[in-house]
């Protein structure tokens, strides 16, 4: 009995080990099933697991999507999955080390499917396809994978990816030649086309718009080539729902214009991850992050977890494309951003203020008025000379000391008299009266302006405590992959 409850505890053990840790993994990776939930899910939305399937990311959003085709030939959504993690900036992948995830349409055939990967399983993108080798764009092993890290991959939860490589690999073992997979940088709303509209690569997202229209309106997957340096659709036909959507969403991405969506540029530190996500990682850190999103592969950790703690910085663009202002956002969610948008334009610096002008020394106050006696001019034998007057007055012009006075001296000695005497008199009729003394004053302090300092080279820049640095300075370094 003993031994038979101990065997039987043993299984028990053996059985819970199996499914904790190994959820299919080592050499049973490949064999991976459909979870019984999604079985149920595409039941009720009458889709099989052998249908066609087609993935669609988007890196500000943060999410991916499956679709699988219906009996009736169109394509309908199956589930959206929250990412993990991508790396870099929006806009396509350059070079190899950029750390840029993919944007394009690629191909996903049953030989570029990874059931060994060291992040559990994973699915090759493609990248560099066609277009990307006609621009001479290089990079090798842009994946879809688990582990939650990226360096130009998009990366997943090993749950998520397992699931996504079950139904990738289950419509490839039904005749599906290549799963498309549309890597795009946003959803392509008139509202995120009003916002990106100055962004560099704006013609090239235009671009990628031609194809998700027609998806979008046919439910069914786009032929794509590549000529002159552009992906073309279905052979360059387009069909009448499809350019009415076109002009229907231009028509909306004007009137946003009209009506004041500003022109933006996301730069993120380094790429993004989900809101859910994001929430855990800020409340338990990142080897909490770690543990429950990458239980089966290699322990390469969140990468560069500082770089997800915010939101991008959000670059308010003129009508030429030049940067106004810079403002951190908390999230790349679009009501962060119209919140971000809102407070530059708050904080939006003035006009810089004219040249300061050193005050007007102002003028000392004019003397008390002075006797006569001071005034007068000195009467001496032969000449008169003009008695000093202080500097500290106003200026003051003496008359009568210009001409020699031709009166006989003694007139002159008795026009003196009411000065010394302190008594009134009268000139003498037909006398000619004595030439009046008076200070020339002004009824007024005349204002005397001080020069201006002379202006220095500095006095013209525009000092704000906001620097619009060039996207650049916000870029991650190139990381050998």
């Amino acid at each position: 009995m003993a031994a038979r409850h101990f065997a039987l505890v043993a299984l028990v053990a053996l059985t819970l080990g199996a499914c904790e840790e190994g959820r299919y993994s080592g050499s049973a990776r490949h064999n991976i099933p459909i979870p019984s939930a999604t079985y149920a899910l595409m039941s009720e939305k009458g889709m099989s697991k052998d249908q066609p399937i087609l993935i669609r990311s988007y890196k500000k959003e943060s999410e991916l999507e499956v679709w699988k085709r219906k009996p009736d030939g169109r394509y309908a959504l199956l589930k959206t999955f929250p990412m993990c993690r991508w790396s870099g900036q929006l806009g396509p992948k350059v070079r190899e080390g950029d750390r840029m995830a993919p944007e394009g349409f690629y191909a996903i055939s049953p030989a570029q499917m990874n059931p060994n990967s060291s992040y559990y399983v994973s699915f090759n993108m493609g990248y560099p396809n066609a277009y990307d080798r006609s621009l001479g764009r290089t990079g090798a092993h842009l994946m879809v994978h688990g582990a939650c890290s990226s360096a130009g991959c998009y990366s997943m939860t090993d749950d998520q990816i397992g699931e996504i490589y079950a139904l990738v690999r289950e419509a490839q073992n039904a005749g599906q030649k290549a799963v498309q997979m549309q890597a795009l940088p946003f959803r392509m709303t008139p509202e995120n086309l009003a916002k990106h509209r100055m962004d560099p690569n704006i013609a090239f997202w235009k671009n990628l718009k031609e194809g998700t229209d027609y998806f979008e309106i046919a439910k069914d997957e786009p032929q794509v080539a590549v000529s002159g340096g552009r992906y073309i659709f279905n052979g360059g036909n387009t069909d009448d729902a499809v350019a009415q959507k076109r002009r229907q969403d231009e028509v909306q991405v004007a009137a946003l214009v009209a009506k004041g969506t500003p022109a933006i540029k996301l730069i993120y530190d380094d790429g993004d991850q989900h809101s859910s996500f994001k929430r855990t990682l800020v409340a338990g850190g990142s080897d909490s992050l770690n543990k429950s999103v990458s239980w089966a592969s290699r322990d390469v950790g969140i990468s560069r977890p500082d770089a997800l703690t915010a939101g991008p910085r959000v670059v308010v663009l003129d009508d030429k494309g030049r940067a106004k202002a810079t403002v951190r956002a908390t999230s790349a969610d679009n009501d962060a951003i119209l919140v971000a948008v809102a407070s530059a334009a708050a904080e939006e610096p003035s006009k810089p203020a004219a040249a300061p002008v050193a005050p007007a020394a102002a003028p000392k106050p004019a003397a008390a008025p002075t006797s006569a006696a001071t005034q007068v001019a000195k009467v001496l034998p032969g000449a008169a000379q003009q008695v000093p007057v202080q500097a500290s007055a106003a200026p003051v012009a003496v008359a009568a000391a210009e001409q020699p006075d031709s009166r006989p001296f003694y007139q002159r000695a008795l026009s003196f008299v009411p000065l010394i005497g302190g008594s009134s008199q009268q000139p003498v009729a037909d006398e000619p009266a004595a030439a009046p003394v008076a200070s020339v004053v002004p009824a007024t302090p005349t204002s005397v302006r001080a020069p201006l300092p002379p202006r220095r080279a500095t006095d013209n820049k525009l000092r704000t405590t906001r620097v619009d640095q060039s996207t650049a300075a916000y870029a991650s370094g190139p990381t050998t992959r």
